[in-house]
């Protein structure tokens, strides 16, 4: 049996269990959380229902954590994760469960990588999992790994809103140094290919942006205004900034509080849409520096009801494959001057 290396609990505040092999159950849950963004009393409640106990059979409730730094950043978010997480938290390490063969970085891995990690890190295909950030960023790249669950497949998925609020409003955590978790078998699922977009795909769109008959697809672009002007650099070396044709900056710390660094309310958000003209009956593609705060725009639209299911996608590669990719030719690095 594989096991998954955790950490130890080391002052936590709720009481350490035992890790024995865990049973498979498709028992119906005790606790639904009603949406897919969660306060933390919801999942403070649903915690107290449903564990995350390894001898349980039925479902249970899995803090997984998602911190994750950019590369320019010292910190790392398997250390923010030995410092303080949610007691019995799982940790996802965004840069390995990854395509390893693509040259972009945090590109989606392959189902059967999805199914590995999803089995080493101890959760059931019937657990309901709760992705959360870091508390030194709030809201930031959590919303990547719950919509790389989703698309997955994984029935039960939610983001938590957000980690820094659990902190603040005194709910239990712990910190601690490693041992060792049993997996458990986990599917090997279908992408849902229908909910990304790919760089031909992007291309086209960018392409046919002002032209007569164009299905007017609208790309949101997620990174700061300086990089997307292109008047700062971007934070891997050798790529330019910029932007493609047609589409939308909205930076994705506007959707968010900036005291919280939590989602702003549904109204705020549908407003702040408006504002940037976006069409809720049109297609939405979002985008970023590497596919991670591309989700967060998603996310936001979910919530704020711009666009379906259906109708949005999130562009994997996004602007380090569009930089490397895009035909100077085809002016499809756009710059203010």
């Amino acid at each position: 049996m594989a096991t998954l290396t955790i950490f130890r609990s080391a002052g936590a505040s709720l009481p350490r269990q035992s890790f024995p092999k865990c049973q498979m159950g498709f028992i119906h849950s005790r606790r639904n959380l009603s949406s897919y963004l969660v306060t933390p009393k919801e999942l403070a409640e649903a915690l107290k229902k449903s564990p995350p106990s390894p001898i349980s059979p039925e479902p249970r409730v899995i803090p997984l954590c998602a911190a994750w730094f950019l590369p320019n950043d010292e910190r790392k978010g398997i250390e923010v994760f030995r410092e303080k997480r949610i007691p019995k938290a799982r940790f996802f390490d965004l840069d390995k469960v990854i395509d390893k063969r693509s040259p972009y970085p945090h590109m989606l891995p392959s189902p059967k990588t999805f199914a590995e990690a999803m089995s080493s890190l101890g959760i059931r295909k019937d657990d309901t999992v709760v992705v959360y950030d870091s508390k030194e960023l709030g809201i930031f790249s959590a919303p990547r790994v719950g919509w790389t669950l989703r698309i997955f497949g994984h029935p039960k998925v939610h983001v938590l809103n957000n980690f820094k609020l659990w902190v603040e409003e005194g709910y239990p955590t712990e910190s601690g140094e490693l041992y060792s978790v049993e997996c458990n078998p986990y599917p090997i699922p279908q992408l849902d290919e229908s909910k990304v977009a790919t760089f031909e795909q992007v291309r086209e769109v960018a392409l046919d942006h002002n032209k007569e008959g164009a299905e007017g697809v609208q790309i949101i672009d997620a990174r700061p205004n300086g990089r997307f002007t292109g008047k700062d650099p971007e934070p891997r070396e050798g790529l330019s900034s910029g932007h493609m044709p047609g589409s939308i900056n909205i930076p994705f710390t506007a959707v968010l509080d900036p005291k919280t660094r939590a989602f702003l309310p549904k109204e705020q958000l549908k407003k702040l849409f408006e504002e940037k003209g976006v069409d809720p009956a049109k297609p939405i593609i979002s985008t970023c520096g590497t596919g991670v705060t591309a989700v967060v725009i998603d996310t936001a639209l979910e919530e704020a009801g711009f666009g379906t299911p259906e109708t949005r996608r999130v562009y994997d590669g996004s602007w380090t494959e569009w930089a490397q990719r895009a035909n100077p030719s085809d002016s499809l690095i756009r710059k203010d001057e």
